[in-house]
């Protein structure tokens, strides 16, 4: 039988398994074509965006680069290798292994044997990843157009809730440092539609079963009116949303405080209610930081940095980091364990600096001391006449 008939008996096997779901891969090995430094190419199925394909990792000498394919195109093309390079090709099904091989003789080998595996591969193109809050069966990610009424995430809301699961889990992690039953009473300000408030009311109370208030504190009354009918639609009952300003907000009994994207002194009002309400976390994603801008502009002192900061974008990003820095420090003061990292929100927004402050121990007066003078020492390097936050506390 010449050796197209057997390619063609060897493809048609690989079609039946696929369409009986019982498939487990395809190895093409032995090649003999003109592609240079091509050694092997391992074929599984994926599914992307609920379609069925076939994935081709093409192994080469230094570097492995994947491919999909329908699985019209995979069949084609796997002849085509077959015919025109590759000498071997085993398909590992769940009911049998189908081994296809030319000699170098020219005779062809076709055999069966036993499966090497009872079951199919997942067939998921990337690696599942253990996600803290799951689409299936939420309601409010159905309201907020997150997910359909199925709980299949929308193409254009995949960002999105990326955005949400990273938030989640750096908040866990946050919370897991705090003793057992701290989070009491959550004011998340600037909740904006609430995307993040939801999934972090969703976390407290499905996954780690606290019976924590959850207030979320917006300007635009038409974002809160929306996101309380959510929250009733959810059953979400000891969510509530409010309007008024960071500012106004009384503060006074929240363990935990959050304020994401409050733009300039806003983040400040932030951290301020954080302290003098003792809460035990402070998480806050700044923007804008105008305030010490205007402050190193104005002032034009010469320091070591002047020849980046006579440069508009490096001016920018030294006012940045001096304003969370300065934060830091006053957290430290009022005994908070600070940390500063990057926090990416979405595809949409630029990358943040979350700083952090976890309550802690009661620091000395020598310490603070310390660190008031570190601070003193920073806004004159910089021709800061004062710092936001450092005047709501009277410093």
């Amino acid at each position: 039988m010449p050796v197209l008939e057997y390619i063609k008996q060897f493809t048609s096997v690989l079609k039946e398994s696929v369409d009986a779901a019982t498939f487990v891969k395809v190895s093409l090995g032995n090649y003999k074509g003109e592609e240079e430094a091509l050694k092997q190419i391992l074929i599984r199925k994926v599914v992307i965006k609920r379609e069925d394909k076939l994935a081709f990792t093409y192994r080469y000498k230094t570097r492995d680069v994947v491919k999909n394919y329908t699985i019209d195109e995979a069949i084609d093309l796997i002849s085509d290798y077959l015919n025109k390079g590759f000498k071997i090709a085993t398909l590992f099904t769940t009911e049998k292994d189908l081994i296809l091989e030319e000699l170098n003789n020219g005779k062809v080998v076709f055999r069966e044997s036993k499966a090497s595996s009872s079951a199919a591969p997942s067939a998921s193109h990337d690696k599942e990843k253990a996600r803290l809050i799951k689409p299936d069966s939420k309601s409010y990610l159905t309201e907020l157009k997150i997910t359909d009424a199925e709980g299949q995430v929308f193409k254009n809301a995949q960002d999105k809730f990326r955005q949400i699961n990273h938030y989640i889990e750096i908040l866990s992690a946050l919370i897991k440092e705090l003793p057992e039953g701290t989070i009491k009473k959550v004011a998340d300000m600037g909740s904006g539609k609430g995307y993040l408030t939801f999934a972090l009311y969703d976390y407290l109370h499905s996954v780690l079963k606290l019976e924590t208030e959850v207030v979320g504190v917006e300007y635009r009354q038409d974002m809160v009116d929306l996101c309380n009918q959510v929250a009733v639609k959810s059953d979400f009952s000891q969510l509530n949303f409010v309007q008024g300003t960071i500012e106004d907000y009384r503060a006074d009994d929240v363990n935990l405080l959050i304020a994401l994207h409050a733009c300039d002194t806003a983040t400040d009002d932030a951290i301020f209610k954080g302290i003098k309400a003792n809460s035990e976390l402070i998480v806050v994603a700044p923007c804008c930081h105008k305030q010490i801008r205007r402050e190193i502009e104005h002032n034009k002192v010469k320091n070591d940095v002047s020849f980046l900061t006579k440069y508009g974008i490096f001016l920018e990003r030294q006012a940045e980091m001096v304003t969370d820095g300065i934060r830091a420090l006053i957290l430290e003061y009022f005994g908070y364990k600070t940390k500063v990292f990057e926090f990416i929100s979405d595809a949409h927004t630029p990358k943040n600096v979350l700083v952090v402050g976890i309550k802690g121990k009661v620091l000395s007066a020598a310490r603070r001391a310390e660190i008031l003078e570190k601070i003193k020492a920073s806004k004159a390097y910089f021709g800061i006449d004062y710092h936001h936050l450092e005047r709501l506390l009277e410093l």
